[in-house]
């Protein structure tokens, strides 16, 4: 049987097509919009067996049973070692960050990042994020046109993730590439070019890091105590992090505070465009931002797939799981799940309740999901307020990415 990959032209079919889908096969039609595929999945094969033998879910309930779940593993080992080979970099940093593992690592891990996220420490991000959105605002405001992704979503989480590592301003010009780089190689199918690439930057981000901590370590006065330092005097206690931890982690840092509030930003005010009567509501209640940035995540979430793999034999969704199956959890479609949202595929920005899983659940859930919701409530509300009569200037590119749904580009003018 020919794969389907979400080819919205294809003439097999509604049955036939989703009995046929395989996610390592997917067609630029579902990059572009994956909404229609997750639907009919959704509705026809809500825990899809896919060629390979693994299991795609679809449904919210699902994949919130999942989340709580102790009959599933977040190790990749098993899965990393063949897509990317047991000695290269991307395998090291994958295997070895806080989101590819459980607990011990993971729980060490988290503990040590947790104090960076309190809400004390967000009040006190508060201002330099405002800061932050303030100046790079109005240098928009200087160039009329201005790239939306580039000049200011991805702009504002590279630097306050930056902040929070202590790296140093003149340093963070590679980040976002390398963080790109390496997110770009987790895709279901990613060719030789997309892992090679991968392999370089955690390589390259991997040695900067070694002498930034090694230089930390020798100069402790000459830096703040920010996460790095968190996690420096963690590994140095000798009961804490390794080395290899400690680098891996910290890159894991910088991708996990980067793709999510980048994308937050350009989705939501992406959607904003597309929805107008939306965009006037927020303008005229300002004051609904935090009920908007909710819908936004649910909408076009960041994040749109996650795994697992069964550690035990168990049952979800009425279907028997053996020990070993390797599952995909769709977020995107649990999100747009009729049972859990009324009138799902409509954008709602007073939508109450909204309890959608756009950062997970349970104990992986993202550690950093709220400060990426105070860099997304900062830099979207003031971009409306900033720029009342802002408008899209030209064509879009998609980043072209199935687990993670956000833009490579948006041109716009501010008046």
């Amino acid at each position: 049987m020919k794969p389907w990959g979400g080819n919205i032209s294809d003439p097999r079919t509604d049955t036939e097509k989703v009995s046929a889908f395989d996610p390592i096969s997917l067609h630029p039609d579902f990059l572009d919009n994956p909404y229609p595929a997750y639907r009919l999945l959704r509705e026809n094969d809500p825990v899809h067996r896919c060629p390979d033998g693994s299991y795609f879910f679809t449904r919210y309930d699902d994949i919130t049973e999942v989340y709580k779940s102790t009959a599933f593993s977040s190790d990749k080992k098993l899965e990393f070692g063949p897509k990317y080979g047991t000695d290269s970099p991307l395998y090291l940093h994958h295997t070895t960050s806080l989101v590819f593992n459980d607990p011990p690592l993971h729980s060490r891990v988290r503990s040590l990042l947790s104090p960076a996220f309190t809400p004390r420490a967000l009040r006190d991000l508060e201002q330099e994020v405002h800061s932050l959105v303030e100046r790079l605002l109005d240098n928009a405001a200087k160039k009329v046109s201005f790239d939306l992704i580039a000049d200011y979503a991805a702009a504002i989480p590279v630097e306050v993730v930056g902040n929070i590592l202590g790296v140093p301003h003149a340093d963070r010009s590679p980040l976002r590439d390398w963080s790109l780089a390496i997110l770009g190689a987790l895709e279901p199918f990613t060719p030789t070019t997309i892992t090679e690439r991968g392999n370089r930057a955690v390589a390259e981000f991997s040695e900067y890091l070694a002498n930034l901590i090694n230089d930390r370590r020798r100069h402790p006065s000459h830096y703040s105590d920010d996460v790095m330092a968190r996690l420096i005097a963690g590994s140095d206690e000798g009961n804490q992090l390794s080395d290899i931890e400690l680098i891996q982690n910290c890159i894991f840092i910088l991708n996990a505070g980067h793709e999510t509030t980048t994308n937050l930003i350009g989705n939501g005010i992406a959607a904003l465009f597309e929805h107008a009567s939306q965009l006037r509501e927020l303008r005229k209640n300002p004051n609904s931002i935090n009920l908007a940035i909710e819908e936004f995540l649910r909408f076009e979430s960041s994040n749109q797939l996650g795994n697992r793999r069964v550690s035990r034999d168990t049952v979800i969704g009425a279907v028997e799981m053996k020990a070993g199956t390797y599952i995909h959890l769709c977020i995107g479609a649990a999100n747009r799940d009729p049972p859990q949202f009324d009138d799902p595929e409509t954008l709602d920005i007073k939508r109450w309740p909204n309890r959608h899983i756009a950062f997970g659940s349970g104990i992986h859930a993202c550690a950093g999901m709220s400060l990426a919701r105070l860099e997304g409530r900062i830099a979207i509300k003031r971009l409306i307020e900033k720029f009342p009569k802002f408008a899209r200037n030209g064509d879009f590119k998609r980043g072209g990415r199935a687990r993670f749904r956000g833009f490579v580009s948006y041109p716009m003018l501010t008046e």
